[in-house]
């Protein structure tokens, strides 16, 4: 896409004139790195995301109100700044401090047969606000748009939905209030929605946000309304009845933004509340690249991998510490290049523990070896129970 989904700076496209959101800026500026829903390359840059996207940063007072509005310590992931972006939190704890309902959405892309740690990410921090709020979550299974955009059978689709949906599952969420679709069979139901969403949107619009080409097939050009969907109550009658006033909080990784941001300025022509939004960056591969693909087996490292594996991944982790261990005591390790840390500061919930990690393993007290003794650790107990659960 380069620099096409960068236009916007403001909330939505309302706020640019309309269809000016979807214009192509003429000069073609050279970006150091890349970011859509379906790509990501180079070294991203998370501030610059949130200046060019137009969300606000989650600062250290809206923690604290998040904190004292629950009743309970933010999740490690919102405390350690992963999570570190959002649209209209403060709205969504104006709600509820007044006792108005709102909505959990999240989703997943089934690519393959089983979830990576890398996608747990959403689907942690869903789980922590829907014990904290105690409100409804649906989950969208988009394997249509696996089928569109890469080269799987509908079957590939319906099969990784399925094993996908168990390691969802598996994740304890809150049976009596959460609601996993797949949009190969209950679109019918979310139909008139995504009519109206497909009949506001233009096809500029669509190319200026999506990078769309004459080339691409007309799926892809009509998907973006089906994930904007669930983003109203009015999707799901079962749930909420005719209502259409009762506001979604979406969890999602920060390449997902484009959709939401149509998604906003759609909700204000209609008069439903616009999406709020959490937004995460990205868990990194294991190479080192900005995010862990379920398409690059050997990027990522899944749920379904047994101890040998995890450790055979992990041993061959891009690491920041040095060549020998008299270079590792005098100089100490990058810890901002150091992928076994950067998996502990996801996993271990220890904030201590974690401290120690990072001041002995930067000081040169800690070997390389040992931070990835401690990581396989960590992730072959979370994919144990996992296992065992799912």
């Amino acid at each position: 896409l380069e620099d096409t989904i960068f236009l916007v700076k403001g909330d939505s496209m309302a706020e640019t004139g309309g269809d000016e959101f979807a214009r192509k800026e003429e000069e073609n500026v050279e970006e150091e790195f890349e970011v859509d829903p379906w790509t990501t390359k180079g070294k991203v840059d998370y501030e610059k995301l949130v200046v060019k996207f137009g969300s606000q940063r989650i600062e250290e007072s809206l923690v604290a109100r998040l904190e004292r509005v629950t009743g309970r310590r933010a999740h490690p992931l919102i405390r350690r700044g992963y999570f570190y972006s959002h649209r209209c939190l403060d709205e969504i704890l104006d709600k509820y401090e007044r006792g108005i309902p709102f909505f959990l959405y999240t989703g997943r892309g089934p690519s393959s047969d089983a979830l990576h740690f890398g996608h747990l990410i959403p689907f942690m921090i869903t789980k922590w606000l829907q014990d904290a709020f105690d409100v409804p979550l649906v989950i969208q299974m988009t394997g249509d748009e696996k089928f569109l955009w890469k080269d799987i059978t509908i079957d590939d689709a319906r099969r990784f939905t399925r094993e996908n949906v168990r390691d969802i599952i598996a994740l304890g969420f809150d049976v009596r209030k959460t609601f996993i679709f797949s949009n190969l069979d209950y679109m019918g139901h979310m139909y008139p929605v995504v009519l109206r969403i497909q009949k506001a949107l233009t096809a500029n619009q669509a190319r200026g946000a999506f990078g769309f080409t004459e080339s691409c097939n007309i799926g892809k050009w009509a998907f973006p309304a089906i994930q904007a969907a669930p983003s109203f109550s009015s999707s799901f009658p079962h749930i909420f009845g005719n209502r259409s006033d009762i506001q979604a909080l979406i969890p999602c990784a920060i390449d997902q933004d484009p959709y939401f941001r149509i998604t906003r300025d759609i909700a204000a022509r209609f008069g439903w509340p616009k999406p709020a939004l959490l937004h995460s960056k990205f868990f990194p591969a294991l190479q080192g690249d900005s995010k862990m693909s379920a398409s690059q087996a050997n990027s990522a490292i899944y749920l379904t991998d047994t101890p040998k594996q995890i450790k055979t991944k992990i041993g061959g982790a891009v690491s920041g510490g040095r060549e020998t261990r008299e270079e590792q005591e005098k100089l100490g390790a990058v810890i901002e290049e150091d992928i076994p840390y950067q998996y502990l500061e996801f996993f271990l919930d220890d904030d201590v523990e974690l401290q120690r990690i990072h001041d002995e393993y930067k000081a040169g007290l800690m070997m390389t070896g040992e931070v990835k003794a401690i990581l396989v650790r960590e992730l072959v107990r979370v994919s144990s129970q996992h296992q065992a659960r799912r």
